[in-house]
């Protein structure tokens, strides 16, 4: 029964182009949004993992003297100094790390329970179906900034528990998208056909299903990570970042705290505005792409 399996399966493999194909980023490439979002992206990446390297000033070393307080951008301190002297650029540096950091962990957690949740609920259908949709529904319907604020507070302010919060909260769009899709794989004729040679559920799901919506997860994953990317950005904003690690969001309410607006220290908190806004727009650039791309209702709409 088995090899009468094998035998469909490679005669009839019906299974989506993988997102590591090559011709995909080309055609992301070849798209006006997509290169700019990967060339950005590339500056981004660049710039926070080589900058620290290059750059010998520390951003985490206080100012001696009154007079290094809120100092303006100069020849050397590129863009200003803190409330506490220390070098902005240097800390916008090493921020956009923790940044990055908390969203890919984020993303990648609410990845894998989205499309887990997902490919269950559409395979299997029935009460399993409706008891996991009515539980995906209740977290759509929930605020998802005020449920962060609170489960940030309540679980703590580390780095860890801060990407937890936004994984946990940032998978049912994922899951509903997922589902959708493994809805219609599930009654494709390859699959009855591998089921009715005694396919189990896992060889099915894993050979059949998994590698339909991989690039449905995939470009998914970039726009989620754009959300989480901000997320982290508004907690630490709010006080409910990691205090010890600074990251964008911090640097924000650090001058927001030391009254850098109201004083003029306008290069204190524009430097971690400009850093948020372009990393975001860079990875929702490449998720549009991608979901041109990949996506076959809108490949056509270039």
């Amino acid at each position: 029964m088995n090899d009468d399996v094998l035998r469909v399966e490679g005669r009839e493999g019906e299974t989506a182009p993988s997102s590591n194909r090559p011709g995909v980023w080309r055609e992301v490439w070849r798209d006006t949004m997509g290169r700019v979002g990967i060339l950005t992206l590339l500056g981004i990446l660049v710039t926070i993992f080589l900058g620290p390297v290059i750059f010998p000033f520390d951003g985490q070393s206080f100012g001696a003297s009154a007079t290094s307080i809120l100092q303006a951008p100069t020849g050397s301190h590129w863009m200003g100094t803190t409330e506490l002297g220390q070098d902005v650029f240097r800390q916008f540096l090493l921020g956009g790390r923790i940044s990055l950091y908390v969203g890919v962990s984020a993303t990648v957690i609410a990845m894998v329970l989205g499309a887990g949740l997902g490919l269950v609920s559409g395979y299997y259908a029935g009460w399993r179906d409706t008891v996991l949709m009515r539980i995906t529904d209740f977290f759509l319907v929930l605020p998802t900034l005020p449920l962060i604020i609170v489960l940030a507070a309540l679980f703590g302010q580390s780095i860890l528990i801060t990407s937890l919060v936004i994984g946990l909260t940032s998978w049912p769009q994922t899951a509903r998208i997922i589902r959708s899709q493994v809805l219609s794989l599930r009654e494709r004729p390859l699959v009855m056909r591998v089921r009715s040679l005694g396919a189990g559920d896992w060889r099915i799901m894993s050979r059949h299903i998994l590698p339909n919506v991989t690039p449905l997860i995939f470009a998914n994953l970039v726009l989620v990570l754009s959300g989480s990317i901000l997320a982290q950005a508004a907690l630490a904003f709010l006080g409910l970042g990691d205090p010890v690690q600074v990251s964008w969001g911090t640097m924000l309410h650090n001058a927001f705290n030391s009254g850098a607006m109201s004083s003029g220290a306008w290069w204190y908190t524009l430097t971690p505005g400009v850093g948020i806004v372009i990393m975001v727009l860079a990875f929702s650039l490449i998720g549009h792409a991608l979901d041109r791309v990949m996506n076959p209702l809108r490949r056509g709409a270039r």
